[in-house]
């Protein structure tokens, strides 16, 4: 059994990063070698001296939407926060809401003015409900005037231009929270990259509830992820299947485009698009993702369990530690690592 104590280790709230860095790309980079546990302190801004000609750079292009809305309950003028989680399809938006004792099947939610109504149509556990939403004209438009970005609850400070919490290649709206590890590139890192030969590729998963949520249960193999939706062309999926054969690296960054690169994997990549709800721990056989650029997670998290599963747990917590002993930043707008 693999006990969620396991994957806990001390943190001190200091560390946790309040402000993303003016320079995206001056962050800390914490280097990991995942057969011997050697790290090396370097700045992100050197990832380009640790990727290889003829490497893979998978990225993942998804876009936070303003899904934060504050509305009022029709009938009552109760105040309600609805997260927007993901898109099921038909206007039918699953969110996280609170408080949720006051939504029940049937129950109206007004946003401004009466621009959106948001109609309770499913309940479902932890304060999840499904919204049918009611607006005129194109739906992201609406959203874009009425909501604003989600921030992580750990972080308490307001964000003084929301762009910072976009990677610098988001295009496709869906996300509940950006993928972080890639904040840490500018267009000008990415060229430079780019020149030295290594081959830049873009996926789609929109991050919502599978990402972050806590995990609940002792025994962590019986935590069941929530579904997320990815995407992959056949175009990606060609240059991934050249690069396995030639054996090249394949480079994920982030957890969000790692686990769309092995949730697409089936003895080999296809173009693809659907709902993942794969859940890496140790144990698991990797398929497609030979190293990771990534930031710290948080203690007992899924994503502490996935990186353990790629480097090893002994690894992975001895260099959570060093990076805790040198004041590296945490989590969301923290430092970064890069696991080879």
């Amino acid at each position: 059994m693999l006990t969620l104590d396991e994957f806990d280790y001390e943190l001190p709230e200091e560390l946790i990063a309040q402000t993303p860095l003016q320079h995206r790309e001056e962050c800390r980079l914490l280097c990991l070698d995942k057969n011997t546990g050697e790290l090396e302190h370097k700045h992100f801004y050197d990832i380009i001296d640790m990727l290889n000609p003829g490497d893979v750079l998978v990225m993942n292009n998804s876009k936070v939407i303003p899904a934060r809305l504050f509305g009022l309950k029709e009938e009552t003028d109760a105040h309600i926060e609805v997260l927007m989680l993901k898109d099921t399809g038909n206007d039918v938006w699953q969110t996280l809401c609170k408080p949720a004792r006051r939504v029940k099947v049937g129950t109206f939610v007004n946003f401004g003015d009466g621009m959106l109504r948001a109609e309770c149509v499913g309940e479902e556990e932890d304060g999840i409900r499904l919204f049918k939403m009611h607006y005129e004209g194109i739906f992201l438009e609406v959203l874009d005037k009425l909501g604003e970005t989600p921030l992580p609850p750990y972080i308490h400070e307001k964000l003084d231009d929301p762009n910072m919490y976009q990677t610098v290649y988001a295009k496709n709206p869906g996300s509940a929270a950006a993928p972080t590890a890639g904040l840490h590139f500018t267009k000008e890192l990415l060229q430079k990259i780019n020149d030295k030969g290594i081959k830049l590729l873009e996926v789609t998963l929109h991050v919502g509830l599978g990402t972050f949520r806590p995990v609940a249960e002792e025994d962590v193999t019986k935590h069941k992820m929530h579904s997320e939706y990815y995407e992959m062309s056949q175009e990606v999926a060609d240059e991934l299947n050249r690069a396995q054969a030639e054996g090249r690296r394949i480079v994920a960054v982030g957890t969000t485009s790692c686990r769309t690169l092995e949730s697409a994997w089936d003895n080999g990549f296809k173009e693809c698009h659907g709902w993942t709800e794969i859940f890496i721990y140790p144990g698991y056989k990797w398929h497609a993702v030979n190293a990771l650029i990534t930031n710290f997670h948080l203690p007992k998290s899924t994503l502490v369990m996935l990186v353990s599963s790629l480097a090893g747990k002994d690894h992975i917590l001895n260099a959570y530690k060093e990076a805790v002993k040198e004041r590296y930043r945490f989590f969301s707008f923290g430092d970064a690592m890069f696991i080879h």
